[in-house]
């Protein structure tokens, strides 16, 4: 998963990039485009972080990220949009278009929110990392997309534990621009809120992992990626859609929230939702408190595992599971 000789190379890369004047001049012209400054010195006291509001949000600060953090933001914007071309859901990559997460840099959260907004009813609003479940879901249930600020380090490109500002903007916020996915993390946020006081989150969180961070949809005659944990992640793109690995099981919530899965390595199991609009119409169509009762009595089952009653789409092999137990 984590290759540092692989991730030395593309460190070097980066740095040859940021070396030949190309990207300044680049950004240099994107700055007078969006009314921007020039970018402040780190050390400046306007960049320095006075702590999350009471609703954990904090400025971006957009003029305070160096050259060396928009290239890396470049860099693996160019390397995954190259990769998902064929792969990737069609709502993503209208997503990536409408938004334009081409231009050069880190993108502003305000440019985004007024293009969102204008189409969903959709805001990013900034934070400093991961925040409490209980804030999390209210920003969603009121339409706020809370994203990490930070990118991460050259040493990092390929492997990171917290979500960055790559993570959160390129993979997830395409698929707000999506009119019924966008109806879905609303209807997740006020679900979130109500499985807080039915002590239900581990069971709800299954739900987001399989969909909104490791989700396939039944597209063009296939399968393609819309879930932000692989269309950010050069690795798991490749081995969610082309590897023979992994099972590809049709959508049930119940079985998703049954269902264990992985943090520390590509997932062994991938659900295929039959559409956003089934997705969209499950979740508001269940009552969920006697579907978490109900579950409460039924044993988890294991990520790599199928059941009699699955839709299995693809058997997978696990011959990446094995490889890794070796």
């Amino acid at each position: 998963m984590f290759d540092p000789h692989f991730n030395k190379i593309i460190e070097q890369l980066v740095d040859n990039f940021l070396g030949s004047g190309i990207y300044d001049a680049a950004m240099r012209d994107r700055k007078t485009t969006i009314g921007g400054s020039t970018t402040r010195d780190r050390h400046d006291p306007y960049c320095q972080d006075a702590g999350p509001n009471g609703d954990f949000t904090i400025p971006q600060r957009w003029d305070c990220y160096t050259s060396q953090e928009h290239a890396r933001w470049d860099f693996l914007f160019n390397r995954q949009v190259e990769l998902l071309g064929s792969r990737a859901a069609s709502a993503f990559l209208e997503g990536v278009d409408l938004l334009r997460l081409a231009d050069p840099g880190i993108p502003d959260f305000d440019r985004l929110s007024d293009v969102l907004e204008a189409r969903t009813g959709w805001r990013i609003v900034a934070v400093p990392g991961l925040i409490p479940e209980h804030a999390f879901f209210d920003h969603l249930a009121h339409r706020r997309f809370p994203a990490g600020d930070f990118i991460r380090s050259a040493g990092q490109l390929d492997y990171l534990q917290e979500p960055d500002v790559f993570h959160d903007v390129f993979g997830h916020v395409p698929m707000l621009a999506n009119p019924v996915f966008a109806d879905y993390m609303q209807a997740y946020g006020q679900g979130g809120l109500r499985a807080i006081g039915l002590n239900a989150i581990d069971r709800l969180s299954r739900l987001y992992w399989y969909t909104v961070e490791f989700g396939l949809v039944r597209e063009a005659g296939g399968h393609r990626i819309f879930g932000a944990g692989i269309v950010s992640s050069y690795g798991e793109t490749l081995f969610a859609f082309d590897n023979p690995s992994p099972n590809r099981i049709g959508f049930d919530m119940a079985r998703v929230m049954r269902t264990r899965y992985r943090i520390d390595d590509y997932q062994p199991t991938y659900f295929v939702v039959d559409s956003f609009e089934d997705m969209l119409r499950q979740t508001q169509d269940t009552d969920f408190a006697p579907l978490y009762e109900g579950l409460s009595n039924m044993q988890d089952i294991a990520a790599d595992a199928t059941i009699y009653k699955d839709r299995v789409i693809t058997h997978g092999t696990h011959s990446h599971v094995q490889k890794a137990a070796v």
